[in-house]
């Protein structure tokens, strides 16, 4: 049998995985977005059901300075006698900390600062308990990876970093994980930067601490140069299932077009991984892999995809939702208005970096619509609330309602760069309004209606406009719900009596 990548599509970047009996555990960036890191669930490394998310609280996440592409870098997911540890960098605030529990669905704990710099970190315990905190920085030896010990109670450094290894000399050595397979550590690293020359390399020691010599077949993952429908392949981690068979998740992008453009961002992808005779680890076919791969071993379990409508009638949001940066909880509510999502808009745009009421989701395929059906009444001058289809505060398309020079109207406006204008607008004189964005892997459609009938079509934005090419960052696009004072509080409430999300 085989199964298809990516295993978790849309902006999932730099996974990490560790299994726990016969689950498996997946954790990935988040960058701005609260809240912070996308925790999955699996029995069989293919099929993914998002729990929640690690980071809950404002206590254990604080993005209020975080730009775009800020905040959260690189997560490292580990189990240690029945303990879970999550541990990664808030580049904008605090540095590299790590959370525990004893339940990865529940809540994890209050985070736990470590005096040790760099980016994505990594830990590793060692059979006597030691555990090693590993990171990538430019330190006295120059850019590399480098390891400290550290109390995994208080996060206390016991040892100062010392150098490991600065990879096969490409740029940006980074993303390290260190296993132990056999008698032999294993140092595996990501080198190229996380784009089209993105590269996985390896070395081991004897010792977790090093030596570490290369292996003499680097990189073991890689698509750079190569005719291929993924690329940017690399930041991998590897996970052995109880048959004893390994496994590599790992990063890359779905490009389309010419010159190469992505706007999913970078993606979740699996590949088998197989040793040689002198026990080095290869992923994939000779380090290259594919959209469609053969399962192996793996038992493929289905689990239900998430439905089409979300008729915001629950309790608590879905967990695929997130915020921009820290949330007001003023700004946002489940409860003021039955089954419906509120939002009151706040003086913050979505061109700045804020945090507006804004609600998201990422977009997860190339072909797909999304809809909902708002009721806003403006009162003044600014009022603004619809759907955005962002990537980040300098690019950004929107179909909207507002109100202009005391007009009620529709819109359709695109921001890109220092370039800013509405394309389209028309009179709206009802509370009640159904919003409409088509994508395909080209073009955004923008269309509005009463509700009844088929969508009056009102506009489009290329695709390519918010690619990573273009827009730069490291995220990918997200469709938003949002409201907008435009420098002022709103008055008026926006409420969403529900949202739709449908592959084609």
């Amino acid at each position: 049998m085989n199964y298809n990548n990516p295993v978790i599509s849309g902006f999932h970047p730099d996974p990490s995985v560790c299994r726990f009996g016969d689950d498996y555990y997946l954790v990935t960036s988040s960058f701005e977005y609260f809240p912070g890191v996308p925790l999955f669930h699996s029995k069989d490394l293919v099929n993914w059901t998002q729990l929640g998310h690690v980071l809950t609280r404002t206590e254990q996440l604080d993005l209020s300075r975080a730009p775009s592409s800020g905040g959260i870098f690189a997560p490292t997911i580990r189990e240690h006698n029945g303990t879970f540890y999550m541990v990664t960098t808030n580049v904008t605030a605090g540095g590299n900390f790590f959370v525990h529990t004893n339940d990865p669905r529940g809540e994890w704990s209050n985070p736990i600062f470590v005096d040790h710099p760099g980016i994505d970190p990594d830990l590793f315990f060692d059979e006597d308990g030691t555990l090693y905190f590993t990171s990538s920085f430019h330190g006295d030896q120059g850019p590399g990876i480098y390891q400290s010990k550290i109390d995994p109670k208080t996060g206390k450094r016991l040892t100062d970093p010392a150098f490991l290894w600065t990879g096969t000399g490409g740029q940006y050595p980074e993303a390290p994980h260190i296993y132990r397979v056999g008698s032999w550590y294993y140092l595996m690293i990501a080198e190229g930067g996380t784009e089209y020359g993105h590269m996985e390399t390896i070395a081991r020691s004897e010792r977790p601490n090093g030596p570490f010599a290369s292996c003499p077949h680097n990189p073991i993952l890689t698509h750079r140069s190569q005719s291929k429908t993924i690329h940017a392949t690399g930041h991998a981690d590897l996970v052995q299932t109880p048959d004893g068979d390994w496994w590599a998740v790992f990063l890359g992008i779905r490009p389309h077009g010419y010159p190469n453009k992505h706007h999913l961002g970078r993606e979740t992808f699996l590949s088998p991984v197989t040793w040689t005779e002198e026990c080095w680890p290869i992923i994939g076919d000779n380090g290259t892999v594919s959209e469609t791969m053969p399962a192996g071993n793996l038992p493929l379990l289905p689990v239900a995809a998430a439905p089409v409508r979300d008729n915001f009638d629950a309790a608590a949001l879905a967990p695929y939702w997130n915020f921009m940066r820290s949330p007001n909880p003023d700004n946002w509510s489940l409860s003021e208005k039955d089954s419906c999502l509120t939002l009151q808009g706040n003086e913050t745009t979505l061109n700045e970096i804020g945090a507006p009421a804004f609600l998201a989701r990422r977009q997860q395929h190339f072909d797909c619509s999304v809809s909902t059906h708002m009721e806003f009444a403006p009162q003044r001058d600014g009022e603004e609330a619809g759907i955005t289809v962002y990537m980040n505060d300098r690019f950004h398309y929107e179909i909207a309602v507002t109100r202009i020079a005391g007009v009620c109207k529709v819109i359709f406006r695109r921001k890109l760069g220092s370039l800013w204008k509405i394309e389209n607008e028309a009179p709206w004189p009802f509370d009640s309004i159904v919003l409409h964005v088509s994508a395909n892997r080209d073009l955004y459609a923008f269309g509005f209606s009463d509700g009844n009938g088929e969508p009056f079509w009102f506009g489009h934005g290329e695709t390519s406009l918010l690619a990573t090419e273009v827009a730069g960052g490291f995220t990918g696009v997200l469709f938003a719900l949002y409201a907008t004072g435009n420098g002022a509080k709103s008055k008026s409430l926006a409420h969403f009596d529900w949202f739709d999300y449908e592959s084609k």
